[in-house]
């Protein structure tokens, strides 16, 4: 009886890790689906928008091709041979530029992803996700440019923090600092690769964050100081419980209510894309399509305002560096 109720609690046990195996099998295919997807609608979206050109570089053409044929119509002459080559060859390089082929998936993370994959079992032994493991493998370390931060944001010394404090501080009033928004952006800007960094946000109730080229402007109230309402910005914001993606002034709802802890992002120059994620479960916010980028990109934080004083926690970034690291990664800032 004993041997029985053993063998019966045994079998309970290997049942359950079976379970179990099965759910961090399903969460990492959905996970894994659900980047790839987001991955192809970013193209779709790249397609659409060279779609868009074509059509109007189309019509250029048939009024170049009306033109060419009422000249043929209206002389006795031999054509101008030159006249037809150049309209023949700048028909051939629009064609060129302008293929649809040329739009496709970044193909290197997807290699990535299926080489990970071979190694599911060793994965589901930790209960790492696939997704959760590519992207630390982006990872870059960053420290904050104090000389860039609002006069009411408090830099830690290794450069990994800000937080917001109602004094006005006494400051340099440098040509890099944003004097109206509660912004601060790293030292270290990008110009290739892929990069991933992950912020925590535990306990704050306003916040926002996402990637910039240093020509976002610093001075004044205009709107494009603010991260995400410019061209030069894209960003994530948590405010009154609710999340907005923002870019060039356009607010994207998202359909999230729980106050997460930490917030990933990704930006990938192969891709031309911004990426936000929920850190933890590597549950996908907002990807915005960039196509391709046309400056360095530097990592932007705002901790927001004291909001009813219920957002004293400063915003941190899990893998920043020292502020002396590495000095040759450093990005010159330019003129604004």
């Amino acid at each position: 009886m004993y041997q029985k109720k053993k063998s019966s609690v045994i079998r309970e046990s290997i049942v359950r890790k079976y379970q179990e195996i099965q759910t961090v099998l399903d969460e990492d295919l959905r996970v894994t689906l659900s980047h790839l997807e987001m991955e192809e609608r970013a193209a779709v979206s790249a397609l659409d928008g060279l779609m868009e050109r074509n059509c109007s570089l189309i019509q250029d053409i048939e009024q170049d091709l009306a033109r060419l044929t009422l000249a043929l119509d209206h002389t006795d002459t031999e054509p101008d041979t030159m006249e037809d080559m150049e309209s023949g060859d700048r028909v051939m390089d629009v064609l060129n530029r302008t293929d649809p082929s040329s739009v496709t998936l970044d193909e290197a993370k997807a290699e990535q992803i299926l080489s990970l994959t071979n190694n599911m079992l060793l994965l589901i032994c930790s209960q790492t996700p696939i997704i959760k493991k590519l992207m630390k493998s982006y990872s870059s370390e960053v420290c904050l440019d104090p000389e860039t931060a609002h006069p009411k944001l408090v830099i830690s010394s290794q450069g990994d923090s800000a937080t917001y404090t109602d004094t006005w501080q006494q400051l340099p009033d440098v040509p890099g600092r944003f004097d109206t928004t509660l912004n601060v952006i790293s030292m270290h800007g990008f110009t290739f690769g892929r990069h991933y960094w992950e912020i925590d946000v535990t306990g704050k109730t306003y916040w926002e964050l996402g990637v910039t080229y240093p020509t976002i402007p610093r001075k004044g109230t205009t709107e494009d100081c603010w991260l995400g309402r410019g061209a030069e910005s894209w960003c994530v914001e948590f405010f009154d419980g609710e999340y907005t993606a923002w870019h060039g002034g356009v607010p994207h709802q998202l359909p999230f209510t729980k106050r997460f802890c930490q917030i990933g992002v990704l930006c990938s120059f192969p891709a031309g894309l911004v990426t936000f994620l929920e850190a933890e479960k590597m549950t996908p916010l907002f990807s915005f399509c960039a196509g391709t980028f046309s400056d360095c990109l530097h990592l932007a934080l705002c901790p927001g305002h004291d909001h009813n004083g219920n957002n004293a926690k400063p915003i941190v970034i899990c893998n920043a560096s020292s502020p002396t690291s590495d000095p040759g990664l450093v990005a010159p800032l330019k003129s604004f």
